[in-house]
């Protein structure tokens, strides 16, 4: 893949993850290659790498868009990552060193602190729990499983999951986060593999109500017009 290929890839992908475009957008060769300052040639390149990623997917007449999930498939998505996450955490309570329940600890006390600002920093939240999830999945020392979660837990942050949370679910979030640092800090695999599926559970019914209402005020400007 060429140089410019890869820029336009991380430049337009990391404008995707930013929130910066809303599902069901329709997004043009010439808008993307502005984002990504380079032809359209490696734009395309770029392009075809993300609709593997789902983070774009094309119409059948050849749209670009960013995808617009319905809730069977935004259900269907969080429980992959739940099932495949919990695998992760039962896997990493038998294998995760004490150096890494620091790194988890520190990690989680960056989230606990953006969620105690006035108001909270989301996005400070949302960067400490990337890091938190993915250093659960590099503590069960299964890259494969890396490689799958990669595309489960970014779709949702496309779709502003944690964006959508009240300060209580975000204060619940981090206490998830203790107690699944003191089942790693027990060595106890299924004491990790419950709390993380009801974690995960939890944020499904958060998004959806969140999405559910976005629509229906999306549904209800349209009305109004």
């Amino acid at each position: 893949m060429s140089t410019a290929s890869d820029t336009a890839y991380e430049k337009i992908r990391q404008h995707l993850l930013e929130g910066r475009v809303r599902p069901g957008d329709r997004l043009t060769e010439e808008q993307l290659s502005a984002i990504a300052g380079v032809s359209r040639t490696p734009v395309r390149e770029a392009v075809s790498r993300l609709e593997r990623e789902l983070l774009l997917m094309r119409t059948q007449s050849n749209r670009i868009v960013v995808p617009d999930w319905g809730e069977d498939e935004i259900d269907e998505l969080f429980t992959l990552r739940q099932m495949l996450e919990s695998h992760a955490a039962e896997r990493a309570a038998t294998r995760v060193s004490a150096q890494d329940i620091d790194e988890l600890a520190r990690i989680n006390s960056e989230l606990h602190e953006a969620v105690a600002l006035d108001p909270p920093d989301v996005a400070r939240f949302l960067d400490a729990n990337r890091l938190f999830h993915e250093a659960v999945t590099e503590a069960a020392h299964s890259p494969r499983l890396g490689r799958i979660l990669a595309t489960l837990v970014e779709q949702p942050v496309v779709l502003h999951t944690a964006r959508e949370y009240s300060i209580e679910d975000l204060r619940q979030s981090s206490r998830d986060h203790d107690e699944l640092i003191a089942a790693f800090r027990a060595r106890d695999p299924h004491w990790a593999r419950a709390i993380m599926g009801s974690h995960l559970r939890r944020a499904f019914h958060v998004f959806a109500d969140a999405m559910g209402e976005q629509r229906s005020s999306a549904e209800g400007a349209c009305a109004a017009e």
